[in-house]
């Protein structure tokens, strides 16, 4: 296939995938009315064979198509209002509280102080999270007042660390930013192109195949999850991103402090990239902990001021909701063991897993370690949240090793598993949905393997090319009595 070609069936496979989406977003357009997962998994399918395509593709001709690609699904995905998730009108809400100076910690949406603040965009009759008046006489000591909103939990104060809180007050204040969904989409949509932007700068700064950023620009999971819900995941994983690239070249301390400063504000957006953390510790771990402990701690110190212990906000409650602290949300381990039982087992794979990076993570390529750390946690806690794996594609695209993308896809079944007749027990979701990325992740590294041996040991890892440095070349002098004749 000649590169002409190459790229017009890339650009036929983006149009579809962009297409795919949309029937996603928009179920209006679709008229055979086929469930959202298998339209998804046809995108997966797609947007795997176009990253495929793209591999002998011209450089600057494929970062063209990496941007322009990754624009066209992000507009296709804010082209509707959410379709899978409702966390943006949260969002939404949070910097409406903190616009009128109330610290967004301090009182659940439906609250009695909060009441003056309620328009007609979150809060109208028909929407899905009412409270009656029984529920509120129920819970008298929360002092909420009855109505329904567009708010997921009304009841129970936020969640969001302080940067995500502070992203949302930023959207707030943008035209329109609190009476609809389109500018938080847009933001977030932008947010994760310019984290495409990032990664291209990145990996070519780093000599190694910048074709790897289609990998984050145009996977499912991104133009759904950001243009789409907006989940400010995506800005945490844009902030990790950045704190990666700096702490993987850093060599002074303070580009090291650098990072680990962008690393602490990163887990303040949103606290899964703490997974990072054992992959980033083999160079100066007392500066980078030092760093990325204070920029944690100073986000959070005026709202401790504000609202004291009410910062955890609905952390424990969420946790309980979810079964992590009694131990029975844990798919795979809980084909084996419940309870406390199952909570230990747990707590100790992943110990030992972060042990593991921590002692053999290589500190000039952290997200190698960072890609096993967050793909073990998908698969000791299966969360049922597909946008919690944002953060392992971002790493996918650094480390350019695509078979970890399948918990990725394996999200989605965990989220969404009826498959009407075909659906499997309820007991056997979270285990399949994870469970197969496993299986698919030791198939790639046996292939992998296997490919090495024969090439007698050579490794598969991209190699940066060696940039040639000027030997000066000594210029004859003339001798002291040499005269010059015109």
């Amino acid at each position: 296939m000649n590169a002409k070609v190459r790229v017009a069936a890339i650009c036929l496979a983006l149009m579809a995938l962009a297409g795919l989406v949309l029937l996603v977003v928009r179920p209006s357009l679709n008229p055979a009315r086929v469930q959202p997962l298998p339209v998804i998994a046809l995108g997966w399918i797609v947007f795997l064979t176009a990253a495929w395509l793209l591999r002998t593709v011209p450089g600057r001709t494929s970062v063209v198509l990496i941007l322009l690609g990754g624009i066209a699904i992000q507009l296709a995905a804010l082209s509707a209002p959410p379709r899978e998730s409702d966390d943006l009108y949260r969002y939404i809400w949070d910097g409406r509280v903190q616009a009128a100076g109330i610290d967004p910690y301090a009182y659940a949406p439906a609250a009695r102080q909060l009441t003056g603040l309620r328009n007609e965009f979150l809060w109208h009759p028909g929407t899905d999270h009412c409270l009656s008046v029984s529920f509120v006489s129920a819970h008298a000591s929360r002092d909420l007042v009855p109505g329904c909103t567009l708010i997921n939990r009304p009841s129970v104060p936020t969640i969001y660390p302080p940067v995500a809180e502070a992203y949302f007050l930023a959207v707030h204040y943008e035209p329109s930013g609190s009476n609809s969904a389109t500018p938080i989409q847009a933001t977030t949509a932008l947010v994760a192109v310019l984290t495409t932007v990032l990664l291209l700068f990145g990996l070519g700064r780093l000599g190694r195949d910048v074709r790897m950023a289609a990998l984050w620009s145009w996977c499912p999971t991104v133009a759904l999850e950001a243009g789409n819900s907006a989940h400010v995941d995506v800005v945490a994983v844009g902030i990790t991103a950045a704190a990666l690239l700096v702490l993987a070249t850093a060599r002074t301390r303070r580009r090291i402090a650098l990072g680990g400063v962008l690393l602490g504000l990163a887990i303040a957006t949103k606290v899964t990239p703490v997974l990072t953390v054992p992959a980033v510790l083999r160079r100066r771990w007392m500066t980078v902990a030092i760093s990325a402990g204070s920029a944690f701690i100073v986000v959070y110190i005026p709202h401790v001021l504000a609202v004291g212990s009410k910062v955890i906000g609905f952390l424990p409650g969420y946790l309980q909701q979810e079964g992590y602290e009694n131990g029975t949300r844990f798919g795979i381990i809980g084909l084996f063991l419940t309870g406390k039982l199952a909570l230990a087992v747990a707590v100790l794979i992943l110990a030992a897993v972060g042990l593991a990076v921590l002692k053999f993570s290589d500190p000039d390529r952290p997200w190698q370690g960072a890609v096993v750390m967050t793909a073990a946690a998908l698969a000791v806690t299966t969360p049922r949240y597909q946008w919690y794996a944002l953060l392992l594609v971002m790493l996918v695209a650094l480390d350019g090793k695509p078979e970890w993308l399948a918990f990725a896809a394996g999200a989605y079944y965990a989220a969404v598993p009826d498959l009407g007749r075909y659906t499997i027990p309820v007991r056997l979701h979270d285990a399949v949905a994870y469970g197969v990325p496993v299986v698919v992740v030791a198939a790639g590294w046996l292939v992998r393997e296997l490919v090495r041996r024969r090439r007698g040991g050579v490794s598969l890892e991209p190699v940066p090319v060696p940039v040639p440095v000027p030997v000066p070349v000594p210029v004859p002098v003339p001798a002291p009595d040499a005269g010059i004749r015109v």
